[in-house]
């Protein structure tokens, strides 16, 4: 007897949908963050004194005791809707690198990029955020104390890739999604994404190097 090959199939619906919606907004958001959270920090590279500043700001109109804690609740949101598609079981995971090598398709490894970098920075992105948030008001000097520790500087050479993997990749996959890059703007898309990573990963170590020459 023929059996039919949608019959496990469950169509998406509107709930599916609103999910996506949200979780693509959080994402957006987060990666808005990160991207100016980069460009605060690094302003270290340029002097202490500017970064100290721009730390004052936040905490005397309270964006960083309010804000911090909001972006750690997006962070979890995000992850706990992206979450619903991760394949958690051994079984799953196998199938779907299996599935992966049998397509050679790169934007089924940027998924996979995506989902191994998600549960690194759910790790150690909460890590750092409840340090920092547990030690205000923020300074160059607090920062380039911490990030003199060895365990501290590894952490956050891991952390630096990981961050930056996921939000490129984020940002180039958000576009295809939602269908602001077509077909015929994949490639440029695809090097806009390399370089934007590769931008900001030279930013993030810079900076990196800047606090160990403070501490």
């Amino acid at each position: 007897m023929a059996v039919d090959a949608t019959m496990h199939l469950t169509r998406p619906g509107r709930r599916d949908a609103f999910l996506d919606w949200i979780q693509m907004l959080s994402g957006a958001t987060l990666i808005l963050f990160m991207w100016s959270h980069m460009i605060l920090v690094s302003s270290v590279i340029v002097s202490p004194k500017v970064m100290d500043a721009i730390a004052w700001f936040f905490e005397a109109t309270y964006m960083a005791q309010i804000g911090g804690p909001v972006i750690f609740c997006i962070f979890l949101v995000h992850f706990v809707l992206a979450a619903r598609k991760m394949p958690f079981a051994a079984n799953d995971q196998k199938t779907i690198w299996s599935h992966a090598k049998l397509l050679k398709h790169r934007d089924t490894w940027l998924w996979l990029v995506q989902a191994g970098t998600a549960m690194i920075i759910l790790i150690m992105g909460g890590i750092h955020m409840w340090v920092v948030l547990n030690d205000l008001p923020i300074s160059a000097m607090k920062s380039a104390a911490r990030m003199s520790s060895t365990g501290w500087t590894f952490f956050y050479l891991i952390l630096l890739p990981m961050v930056e993997m996921h939000v490129s990749v984020g940002f180039y996959r958000i576009g295809v999604k939602w269908g602001v890059i077509s077909s015929g703007t994949r490639p440029a898309a695809k090097r806009a994404e390399l370089i934007l990573f590769a931008v900001f990963m030279v930013v993030g170590l810079l900076t990196i190097i800047r606090f160990l020459t403070l501490a």
